[in-house]
């Protein structure tokens, strides 16, 4: 398994660049290849296809942009060009939040997703991408804080679309003992109801 290739972009294709790796040229197929400069060194976080007739490599910038893709295409109905074509019309936080918001009309107009790929993605995957963005966002203390925060505010009842946004709001913070981070917490969610 190819988990990352890191080279010069030799060029630039529709919907994949080729990366020269120490005199290799591997294809990788990514959401948006205009957003790599030719000529310039970069660093592809890889999932590496393998299917009767081919190998294929799809890259990403991010890994939270490949945790996604890895995410979609565990859903039924979807497949790899499938899920990369959806990143590269929309980025990972918009998928993210049409997702946990439920909006199948929002998905629906992403390319090879129709009304029954979307209710499919919005049932297999709300509530499990929101804690994504804040892991790389912080230290690992403060960051297993902010996951014990997140659990004590479900156990105390709190829904996942209250909770949305909220754990990346707590990942800007310096490092907090848990009950500061529940607290910081609680402060954000009354904020939003204009409390």
């Amino acid at each position: 398994m190819i988990a990352f290739v890191k080279g010069i972009v030799h060029s630039l294709r529709i919907d994949s660049v080729i990366v020269d790796n120490q005199g290799i040229g591997y294809q990788i197929y990514v959401p948006s290849p205009q957003a790599l400069g030719l000529g310039q060194e970069t660093m592809l976080y890889t999932y590496q296809h393998v299917r009767e007739d081919a190998i294929t490599l799809f890259g990403f910038l991010t890994q939270q942009e490949m945790e996604l893709f890895m995410r979609l295409i565990s859903v039924k109905g979807v497949g790899p060009k499938t899920a990369l074509n959806m990143l590269g019309v929309c980025g990972a936080d918009a998928m993210v939040a049409a997702i946990e918001t439920g909006d199948v009309a929002m998905l629906k107009k992403l390319p090879g997703i129709g009304a029954k790929s979307a209710q499919q993605i919005v049932l297999d995957l709300k509530g499990k991408l929101v804690e994504e963005p804040a892991a790389s966002s912080t230290g690992k203390i403060g960051n297993s804080n902010i996951t014990d925060a997140m659990d004590a505010l479900r156990a105390l009842g709190y829904k996942q679309n209250e909770l949305s946004g909220v754990e990346k709001e707590l990942a800007k913070e310096k490092a907090k003992s848990v009950d500061e981070y529940v607290r910081l917490a609680l402060g954000i969610m009354l904020k939003r109801k204009g409390v």
